[in-house]
């Protein structure tokens, strides 16, 4: 297709503004009181001491490096106690070196058994869910006392019955839903920097999980 031509740009325009509408309608997938439940959660967290880990692959590894950068730097100027956040995804010597001699599954619950303690939050996100590596991480988390937190995609996969709180992007597009993902972590973010007085969401419920996409819907 000739771009210069006009039907060119036309068809291209046409396209950007279909995938425009996607994304937003991806965002808008996830109810606001679930972000907001997340949000308050990372917000306790920092006030109480707590150490928040955040991890995920590829373009979500590139996510976990930019929240830890934003609550670290961002969010910790504002608050009388700086954040305690690790992005398990940036120690490349010692991601490679739990890969070679143990296996790529291990490359973040080993990095957990190190630092991890009961109360601690993990962060995991991810498109497919099913990340054997994201996997077992959250397992590890869930059977040694962490807050567990997946972002995922429609298809949630194996992260999702693991998760205390779960944020579902409700579409299949890798580039959609990882730009989603990036958008919660910044509303995260920036509504302790821009709230730094004042709570960012509700206290979670205690004897549910809360399922981005379906009102709240509790499961067992």
């Amino acid at each position: 297709m000739d771009m210069a031509h006009p039907s060119g740009q036309h068809a291209l325009a046409s396209w950007i503004g279909g995938y425009v509408a996607a994304q937003n309608r991806a965002i808008e997938s996830v109810p606001v009181a679930a972000i907001a439940a997340v949000a308050d959660l990372v917000r306790r967290a920092g006030v109480e001491g707590r150490r928040i880990f955040v991890c995920g692959n590829g373009g979500n590894a590139a996510n976990a490096a930019h929240f830890a950068t934003d609550l670290g730097k961002g969010a910790s100027g504002v608050v009388a106690r700086p954040f305690k956040v690790l992005s398990l995804a940036d120690n490349v010597a010692w991601m490679t070196a739990l890969g070679n001699d143990f296996s790529f599954d291990d490359v973040f619950v080993r990095q957990l058994t190190n630092h991890a303690e009961p109360g601690d939050v993990l962060i995991v996100s991810s498109v497919s869910g099913s990340s054997p590596n994201l996997v077992a991480a959250m397992r590890w988390g869930r059977e040694h006392g962490l807050v567990t937190v997946a972002l995922v995609g429609q298809n949630r996969g194996d992260v999702a019955p693991l998760a205390d709180y779960l944020l579902v992007i409700d579409d299949p597009h890798y580039g959609r839903v990882e730009d989603a993902q990036m958008n919660i972590l910044h509303m995260i973010c920036y509504c302790i920097m821009e709230m730094p007085d004042g709570k960012c969401g509700a206290a979670p419920p205690t004897a549910s999980k809360t399922f981005a996409g379906e009102s709240g819907s509790p499961i067992a």
